[in-house]
């Protein structure tokens, strides 16, 4: 059984897209980061970034103590290591595989992330900052249309690569991203979100929030107000 420590973003969806997937059981614990259940000392024993998502597996596959995972590129290696599933066997295509899974993590997540903190949620719109991250965004996603030109998929068929990009593509228009501009990653993104496991990764998410995370000052502080002097 794998414990998945999980909140409506991006990041969690990765996790979600994947058991779906894989049929692989689990239980979601709910981390709401609006409320500050991020810092909560149980889950900083599993994450100590006070980020999500976590997973503890409850049966891992040298038979011993459960182990913890956090940061949702790592969980997604694990998992798929761990079940054989959604990432190539040869040296070549696992390669290739985990250069797109470290690109989605170094860049396009933490780009869109930026564009989506300065375009929504800063008070001050400032706008360097803003035609900044929407540019950089945009070029990030010119780079993966132009790799899907002649490809289904990043690499190969389905991997890991693509459940840690869709989640990223999905606030397109709220990164003022037209994907009509992006031919070959729009035809991408619709097939891959017309897959049932998508379909039933993103009702959860629905079910389990049905508030917005940042929605009072409180919320505000709690998500945007972190320094040094509070990590714990």
């Amino acid at each position: 059984m794998i414990a998945l420590y999980y909140w409506t973003t991006p990041n969690g969806h990765k996790i979600t897209l994947f058991l779906e997937e894989t049929g692989l059981p689990y239980e979601i614990f709910p981390v709401n980061i609006g409320k500050g259940d991020q810092f909560q000392p149980e889950f900083l024993k599993i994450a100590p970034n006070n980020r999500i998502p976590a997973i503890i597996d409850h049966a891992p596959s040298d038979g011993g103590q459960p182990i913890s995972v956090f940061e949702s590129g790592a969980i997604l290696q694990y998992l798929a290591e761990k079940t054989g599933q959604f990432m190539p066997t040869s040296l070549r295509g696992r390669t290739e595989v985990m250069q797109w899974l470290f690109w989605q993590m170094g860049g396009l997540g933490p780009m869109a992330g930026q564009n989506h903190h300065f375009n929504t949620y800063a008070l001050e719109k400032i706008p360097y900052a803003i035609d900044r991250y929407v540019r950089e965004t945009a070029r990030l996603y010119g780079v993966l249309n132009h790799h899907l030109a002649d490809r289904d998929f990043i690499v190969g068929d389905y991997s890991i690569a693509d459940m840690a990009c869709y989640p990223w593509i999905v606030p397109h228009q709220r990164q003022e991203q037209d994907l009509n501009d992006f031919p070959h990653l729009q035809r991408w993104f619709a097939s891959i979100r017309a897959r049932p496991a998508t379909q039933r990764a993103y009702e959860k998410a629905n079910q389990i929030n049905t508030t917005p995370s940042v929605n009072d000052e409180a919320s505000r502080q709690i998500l945007f107000g972190q320094s040094a002097k509070t990590v714990k």
